[in-house]
């Protein structure tokens, strides 16, 4: 019998990271757990290595080491510290599979490493590709990296598409028939709403996603589209397409999880109940398919699945990700940086939720967009972001005082 896949978890302690540790539990013959990091959640982190006792964990600074390393004393596991660390466990010659699951721009540089050193990546961090859509794509083509989408909509694009391997281009889709990706979005749960009433939502209710268990950030992405925008542009990059040829379809019910429509009428769905643990057993896998835990779709319990278009008057984070695209080069980096910052602005009520779009598209207007042909203009476009916007942040806070 084979040793079991080794698996580094990046951002181990979040609900990627938890679905992604109940398959490992599942299938002990085929996964095991060499490395994971996680960020302030040092308890749960240490209940991780309790039970899957890994080679190394990884936490932000000295404070969370000395403090992970008092609870897991009696284990083996070697605590590490800082970004250095994710890009060693994440490329580390004895590993097989990369779980990439922090949230953010800090996913990037660990994502990357192990791409460079030719990994089976399940992406799940979607700002490595809207950040360096060109550099990634290009490294994983040289490094030979299989790269498989673990957001539940690109997973679902992925097994609906004709069987090429992990690698796409225009060619191979053309020839295949492949006319159009009709990427599905639930609408959060602010779907319906206008302008006026957007105005008036707090972080508590952008949060409470109607169909999924996620994290503050995307949760407040997904209510603001902007989620399905990044998304737009990660597809783009993962399958070789431009913008037009994505149609957005809001479909509330999240039991369609994204469409491929072919030059003969036909149009292949990948349908299933919403948990994340489907796509990353799938990717885990693959070209396999294994038990996830997750029940079977009742049909006669859905009834019924509602389709419309996506509100890019209310919601123009949507139409600031395909602007950016289009624009290029770094403008994608900058987007995702100033809405980082939005949204944490709007989580700590400093701005409203209507003001998320507003501090996006100041960036876009404000800052120079460059070729992003290497990591360090790329990151660079990152930092300007944040410095451009938060003084600006100030003015937003004061007009929304004032209008109050």
């Amino acid at each position: 019998m084979s040793q079991p896949q080794k698996i580094t978890l990046l951002g181990g302690t979040g609900s990627i990271g938890g679905s992604t540790l109940d398959i490992i539990a599942r299938h002990p013959d085929r996964f095991s757990l060499y490395a994971v990091s996680g960020y302030q959640r040092v308890q749960e982190l240490a209940d991780i290595c309790q039970q899957f006792e890994p080679a190394f964990a990884v936490v932000p600074d000295e404070k969370a080491a000395a403090l992970l390393t008092e609870k897991i004393s009696h284990l083996s596991t070697q605590v590490l510290t800082g970004a250095e660390a994710l890009e060693q466990i994440a490329s580390d010659e004895t590993v097989d599979i990369v779980v990439a699951a922090i949230v953010g721009a800090a996913g990037l540089l660990p994502a990357l490493a192990a791409v460079k050193a030719g990994k089976r990546i399940l992406l799940a961090n979607k700002e490595a590709l809207v950040m360096s859509g060109q550099l990634f794509m290009d490294e994983v083509k040289r490094s030979g990296a299989e790269l498989l989408p673990i957001d539940s909509e690109h997973n679902a694009i992925f097994q609906c598409l004709p069987d090429l391997g992990t690698h796409f281009d225009d060619a191979s889709l053309s020839k295949s028939g492949v006319s159009q990706i009709l990427l599905t979005a639930s609408g959060g749960p602010f779907r319906g709403f206008t302008s006026e009433q957007l105005s008036e939502v707090t972080p508590e209710q952008a949060v409470a996603h109607p169909n999924w268990s996620m994290g503050q950030k995307i949760s407040v992405d997904s209510a603001s589209l902007m989620n399905k925008g990044l998304e737009l542009i990660e597809a783009c990059w993962l399958f070789s397409v431009q913008p037009e040829a994505i149609q957005v379809v809001v479909h509330p019910q999240s039991i369609i999880h994204s469409m491929v429509a072919y030059n003969d009428g036909s149009v292949i769905a990948q349908m299933g109940n919403p948990d994340m643990r489907t796509p990353i057993a799938y990717g885990l896998a693959w070209p396999e398919r294994i038990d996830s835990g997750v029940k079977t779709l009742n049909l006669f319990e859905v009834a019924q699945l509602n389709f419309e278009p996506a509100d890019e008057v209310a919601f123009p984070c949507l139409a600031l990700a395909r602007q950016a695209f289009t624009l290029g080069g770094t403008a994608p980096a900058i987007l995702n940086a100033a809405n980082e910052i939005a949204v944490q602005a709007f989580l700590d009520r400093k701005i409203g939720f209507e003001q998320i779009p507003v501090l996006c598209r100041y960036a876009l207007d404000a800052i120079a967009v460059e070729p992003a042909d290497t990591l360090d203009v790329i990151l660079a476009s990152d930092r300007k972001a944040r410095e451009v916007c938060e003084p600006y942040l100030e003015h937003l806070a004061v007009h929304r005082v004032k209008a109050q």
